[in-house]
């Protein structure tokens, strides 16, 4: 029955045609430009016909952080908001905010209010600016007692309100903040908006040190590239572990995947295309600005990234992105895989975060620009980050730790685990030089000769890129390409920000000593890049971070190599490397305890629920199907010595299958066994068992599964298959 199943579910996936959607249109029918729609679900205070000019250049004070926002204007703005919202259909509104389980919360209330027995909408001041949902039913690391239920959400004014649209309605959404009670942060975005204002403190000091007097402000720019698979959703729902893990914990590989290169970058398939199609619909409209798409590495993978955008309100939309990935994929029949490893064999996902700083002057500090040996702002910014990653490469790991990353990081397709830095040969001369004490030569710009007077002139740009790099310079940005595709970016984002502000202190401190001593700008940013270049040079690697001469060389220069989840989040137990967190005042004592316990609660979890849907699927379908299957060829053998025929094939698979299956079987026991033993343990023992022991049982037990696989006959196979997840659409 179950093989007939999965026979039928081939043929419905074979039949499925692309969705239609509906392309935004003017009142002539005729095709809107994206620039005509987009934001059109996004509130604009500049655009309300309620609010004064006062009220407008007021609210932007309170958004620039100038000033707190009173009552009367949260009224005149909860009534601009109100007003809006219903104009665009909205019916209910929400607190939408980011919990520590990675994911967004919600929980929505209608406008709806009676004056008298009269049925009116209204939205308060007080419920646009807080809410109140249960804070202890989310993940707080035990930092709350079961019966302290009560938490805020806090509304956010630097990101903007949005409508979010379904089949029957539309609610506005207003992103929020997550405290307890006590004001301890149970959120990804609270200590984000504090890594911010710390970066503007501290960066705008520096601007003015360095000249730039007329900056007021300054902040952090990123762009998150968002890599995710697609299979049809009739292969997803038959597969337990997808469903209750996100990734096959099983699945011989198919004989050609991505080893030929010829889906990265190919054409893109009429059903994805019109998936992607209206994805970008529905993200434009939001105002998110998804710029590019496109195939990736793995068959079925596919890659959307966005227009640069600060931290925090990218740090949402990437949210966002995430939820209308998973939504739109089923109305066109796939799912959105984002675990970061969904199929052994092929490539993972990841999250490339592009990170920079930018002043409210438009100056991207990390634009090289013509000359970027004459460049010594630049050059000085360049060194002090070299020196952050440097100094906290531990808690910098430590923030893109999970237990999906785990399959990634350092599996030769993803950066290593080893955090080290990407400068380029260029870069990398001009600071080498500096250290010597040697002159940099710059090289003019260099035309590429294709050979072919059809083709327009390339100019080669100063540096090549290194996507084997956890943390790589690309010609006027960081990226940072560890984090994985299934992660907030608010919390490696937050922690990357704290290491930056810790060493720009010091920077400022320098500058301050060099030009009380009559230096000059530049020779006071001199002694910056020589002093933070020269002291964290061995963090710099330019070559194959895939290869294993770099851990080996890694080692020697005495860089960490944290290659699980539980070795990561012990760094949150060390004093001295969470101190950085601390007196940058981005994270407290007690939220650094809280997310310690949650992360590892969360590991533990995950890998539980793992092992026991391995169990289970091996015992109530991998051995089933064996032992039937067992059944055939012993009858089979025994038809062919009646028949005095040779069975020396039939009788070769079933000693063949009887051992597989027999050491399956009792290796999935000892599994459950071992399971359920470590429950004796405290939770940083469990954990470290899992990873260490348990896993690497796991993994022989797939192993065994995909031998079986290879024997029984496809038509007997209760499982869809890599071949049908993979490439069937």
């Amino acid at each position: 029955m179950a093989n007939l199943l999965r026979q039928q579910t081939k043929l419905t996936v074979y039949g499925r045609k692309p969705r239609k959607c509906t392309v935004p249109v003017n009142d002539q029918g005729k095709f809107l430009k994206i620039s005509q729609y987009y934001g059109e679900n996004v509130y604009n205070y500049h655009l309300s016909k309620s609010l004064s000019l006062e009220d407008k250049d007021a609210l932007k004070q309170v958004i620039d952080g100038k000033k707190a926002i009173d009552k009367t204007l949260a009224t005149k703005v909860a009534n601009s908001v109100l007003e809006w919202a219903i104009s665009k259909g909205a019916t209910h509104f929400c607190h939408w905010f980011q919990p520590l389980t990675g994911s967004t919360a919600e929980k929505h209330d209608a406008f709806l209010n009676f004056d008298n027995d009269r049925a009116i909408e209204t939205l308060s001041a007080s419920q646009l600016m807080q809410g109140e949902p249960d804070a202890s039913s989310f993940p707080h690391g035990g930092s709350r007692a079961t019966f302290e239920a009560r938490g805020y959400t806090t509304w956010d004014l630097t990101s903007p309100l949005f409508i979010q649209e379904s089949a029957n309605g539309k609610t506005l959404v207003i992103p929020t903040a997550f405290v307890s009670y006590h004001g301890d942060a149970l959120d990804t975005k609270t200590p984000l908006l504090r890594s911010d204002l710390k970066i503007n403190e501290v960066m705008t000091k520096f601007c003015h040190l360095v000249g730039m007097k007329e900056v007021k402000k300054v902040y952090t720019t990123c762009g998150a590239e968002q890599e995710y698979f697609l299979i049809d959703k009739a292969f997803y729902f038959s597969r337990q572990d997808l469903v209750m893990t996100g990734r096959a914990l099983m699945g011989s590989l198919t004989s050609r995947n991505q080893q030929l290169e010829d889906h990265y970058f190919g054409m893109i398939e009429d059903r994805v295309l019109a998936f992607m199609q209206e994805v970008e619909i529905e993200l434009y409209k939001m105002g998110i600005p998804a710029k590019t798409r496109h195939n990736e590495v793995a068959p079925g993978q596919f890659e959307l990234a966005p227009i640069f955008k600060d931290a925090n309100v990218a740090a949402d939309n990437n949210q966002i992105v995430m939820t209308v990935l998973r939504n739109v994929a089923l109305k066109h029949d796939f799912v959105c895989l984002l675990h970061e490893k969904p199929f052994a064999g092929v490539n993972g996902s990841g999250k490339h975060l592009n990170w920079s700083m930018s002043t409210d002057t438009g100056v991207n500090l990390l634009e090289p620009g013509h000359n970027p040996h004459e460049n010594y702002r630049f050059l000085a910014v360049v060194a002090t980050v070299t020196e952050a990653v440097y100094r906290h490469a531990d808690i910098i790991r430590m923030g893109i730790a999970s237990h999906g990353n785990d399959h990634r990081l350092g599996a030769n397709e993803a950066p290593p685990s080893i955090m080290s830095v990407f400068l380029g040969s260029t870069l990398t001369s001009i600071l080498d030089s500096m250290i010597s004490g040697g002159k940099y030569v710059a090289s003019s710009k260099t035309v590429l000769d294709l050979g072919a007077r059809q083709l327009a002139d390339l100019f080669k740009d100063n540096t090549d890129r290194n996507r084997t790099s956890p943390f790589a310079f690309t010609g006027n940005k960081f990226e940072f390409r560890a984090c994985g595709s299934s992660a907030s970016i608010g919390y490696p984002l937050s922690i990357l920000n704290s290491a930056i502000v810790d060493i720009f202190e010091e920077t400022n401190k320098i500058l301050e000593d060099e030009l009380s001593k009559g230096k000059s700008q530049d020779d006071a940013l001199a002694a910056v890049i020589l002093k933070w270049y020269g002291n964290a040079q061995r963090v710099v690697f330019n070559g194959d971070g895939y290869s294993q001469e770099w851990v080996k060389e890694a080692e020697k220069r005495g860089l960490g190599n944290m290659r699980t989840t539980p070795e990561a989040i012990s760094v949150l137990k060390d004093s001295k490397k969470t101190n950085v967190l601390l007196k940058t005042g981005v994270f407290k004592e007690s939220e650094i305890s809280t997310r310690h316990n949650v992360m590892l609660e969360r590991y533990i979890k995950c890998r539980e629920i793992e092992l026991r849907t391995l169990s289970g699927m091996v015992l109530k379908q991998i051995v089933p199907v064996a032992v039937d299957y067992k059944a055939q060829l012993a009858e089979s053998v025994k038809k062919q010595k009646e028949l005095g025929a040779d069975a020396s094939l039939e009788l070769e698979l079933l000693k063949d299958l009887a051992t597989l299956s027999k050491t399956v079987y009792e290796q999935t026991v000892n599994l459950t066994g071992s399971l359920d033993a470590l429950h004796k343990h405290d939770e940083e023992t469990i954990a470290k068992k899992i990873a260490s022991e348990l896993m690497p049982q796991s993994f022989k037990i797939a192993e065994l599964c995909n031998k079986i696989e290879e024997i029984i006959p496809d038509e007997n196979w209760p499982l869809p298959k890599f071949y049908d997840m993979l490439f069937i659409r």
